[in-house]
């Protein structure tokens, strides 16, 4: 089957979601996965690592009671191969969202384990950046972002137990995670706000 091209699943992301604030955040782990892929040797994968990121939130705006079991039937509708659906559903790995359900697909691939690790992360980073005086994550220091990190009452939304349970999957000190997701995002920045703007 043909993968989904980059512009079909832009169209379908928007599709589903018109907040800004989730087609950014779509827009920037797309940009994190594409990054990992190409620093993780995966770069004739990198297209498709940066599809599974600009879609994983598909259901969350109209849906968020059922994320990442809505997910699905809305890919599914589209066309989208299988093998990118799992991606996507894996990315709720052993959370139980608002309908009671727990997502039981497990992440397998490295891919998968990565958008697991950042997702939460790349909110938490955004968040940070946010507060600095050039709202910005490219003169952010991997201190500055721990001691925000350590904070529990900063971005308290985003889950450190998820981020830490993203670096266990994939064998990483959390340190490492931190940083390079920092790196991913402070690389891609610019290009996200073209595409916002």
């Amino acid at each position: 089957m043909e993968h989904i091209t980059r512009d079909e699943a832009l169209a379908l992301l928007k599709k589903y979601n018109k907040d800004p604030f989730h087609i950014q955040h779509a827009l920037t782990v797309e940009a994190v996965m594409k990054w990992f892929a190409k620093e993780l040797g995966y770069e004739d994968q990198a297209d498709y690592w940066a599809i599974v990121g600009l879609l994983h939130d598909i259901d969350f705006e109209l849906y968020p009671e059922e994320h990442c079991l809505k997910a699905p039937e809305l890919l599914r509708e589209a066309g989208v191969s299988e093998d990118i659906i799992h991606s996507v559903v894996s990315h709720g790995y052993g959370i139980t969202v608002g309908c009671g359900a727990t997502i039981d697909v497990v992440p397998e691939h490295e891919m998968e384990k990565v958008l697991f690790a950042v997702d939460e992360l790349t909110g938490l980073i955004w968040a940070a950046a946010l507060m600095r005086p050039s709202k910005s994550t490219k003169d952010m220091e991997l201190k500055s972002l721990k001691k925000k990190y350590k904070s529990k009452s900063f971005a308290a939304g985003c889950s450190r137990e998820i981020i830490e349970r993203g670096a266990n999957q994939l064998g990483w000190e959390l340190d490492k995670l931190l940083d390079m997701t920092l790196q991913a995002m402070a690389a891609s920045e610019d290009t996200i706000k073209q595409q916002m703007e």
